[in-house]
């Protein structure tokens, strides 16, 4: 079957391991001719967004095919605002998908799919959204303008097409149901999760050992958190309940990665002094050496907003710490996790001490679900054939 995948609502990175990557590299496995038509928006070297300067057409180490259009000229900055593109109509004639997948569908070019889609009623469409008002539609001409009357304008033109709409948190299913109105018959959630080749293969490679050895941490309890190091990420608030506990608990590391914002550089960088050689820092990490560290850890803290590291510390089996947000629960599979209701060092400083102090048996139980049930929910493989089941 030919899919094509649209991911030109937002960003689409290369060799990454979001969904927008995941689904075609699973789809590509499983035996179906992928495509992807992107927009020119990536990362750069430092994880932060970018925009491409030349379209390009390729075949990436996932064996699928990646097509990056440019934005349509004249108006080319208003263009690229509200995701205009040159040829797109030109690109869904060349590829003639069976099955189309849209990536979010917020992009004014959704008139050229509609379009396409009223002359070939036989193509199978699906649609997920990464869209939110915790991430997206926070002020009021987003949330009032664009999503609640352009994109659920568009949407009620989208769903006579569309076999399903998924949301890829429970928030985001409803959001979907909500904001712009869809159908609840046809949303269903589609988590996004761990990409399960590299992890096995991972698993056969010691990873473990050798980053113990890099780092000597012996016998050491290892804590991993991450990200973009900013204040809405709390990354400052474990390192400051670690540093606490790193006084009273014997033979414990954390380790954080990620890029840090110059608002938050000074706090940071006294949190790893004050911490005497217990906090290490590795700096920004691709999406593979990531799960090195996921596999590495003991425990997992992603103490702020919501990204795609969840879903993937879950699927690496290892127990975690997350902060709780209404509708993104879902990460717990049955006791695998604890959630955080306080963005407070406090807080994080107590849970630790229960699990690591007073109650051990809790984390053995906490890492007993993580191993038996972490994986099977969010493989991409399993997800990879559902979403276009």
């Amino acid at each position: 079957m030919k899919i094509v995948h649209l991911c030109l609502s937002s960003v689409y990175i290369d060799d990454y391991s979001y969904q927008e990557n995941m689904l075609p590299k699973y789809h590509t496995l499983q035996g179906h001719d992928v495509t992807v038509l992107a927009s020119m928006v990536t990362f750069n070297s430092k994880g932060q967004q970018d925009f491409l300067t030349e379209e390009s057409s390729k075949i990436c180490k996932d064996n699928y095919k990646v097509v990056r259009i440019d934005y349509k000229k004249p108006f080319y900055k208003f263009n690229r605002f509200i995701r205009i593109y040159k040829n797109l109509n030109k690109y869904l004639y060349e590829e003639k998908p069976d099955l189309l997948f849209l990536h979010d569908y917020s992009f004014m070019d959704i008139t050229v799919v509609l379009k396409y889609l009223k002359k070939h009623k036989n193509v199978k469409v699906y649609v997920d959204c990464h869209t939110d008002y915790i991430n997206s539609a926070k002020s009021w001409v987003s949330r009032n303008i664009f999503h609640h009357i352009i994109w659920r304008y568009f949407g009620k033109l989208l769903s006579p097409y569309v076999t399903k709409f998924y949301g890829v948190t429970p928030l985001r299913s409803d959001f979907l149901r909500d904001a712009y109105k869809i159908d609840p018959k046809k949303v269903e959630l589609l988590e996004m999760g761990i990409d399960d080749v590299v992890f096995a293969q991972k698993m056969t490679e010691n990873i473990e050992e050798k980053l113990r050895a890099k780092y000597n941490l012996n016998n050491d309890f290892v804590i991993v958190t991450g990200g973009k190091i900013d204040y809405l990420k709390n990354i400052h608030l474990v390192m400051e309940a670690f540093n606490r506990l790193n006084t009273e608990v014997p033979n414990i590391k954390l380790i954080v990665f990620g890029t840090v914002n110059p608002e938050i550089k000074d706090l940071f960088e006294k949190l790893i002094q004050e911490s005497n050689g217990g906090i290490i820092f590795v700096n920004w990490l691709s999406a593979e050496d990531i799960l090195d560290y996921f596999i590495l850890a003991d425990l997992i803290v992603f103490p702020g907003t919501h990204s795609v590291l969840w879903e993937q510390a879950v699927g690496s089996g290892t127990p975690a710490f997350f902060k709780h947000w209404y509708g993104m629960t879902h990460v717990d599979v049955g006791g695998n996790c604890r959630f955080l209701y306080k963005d407070s060092a406090d807080e994080i400083y107590d849970e630790l001490k229960k699990v690591l102090i007073n109650n051990k048996a809790e984390y053995n139980k906490m890492l007993e679900n993580a191993r038996n049930k972490g994986l099977e929910k969010f493989s991409y493989d399993n997800i990879a054939k559902r979403a276009i089941s």
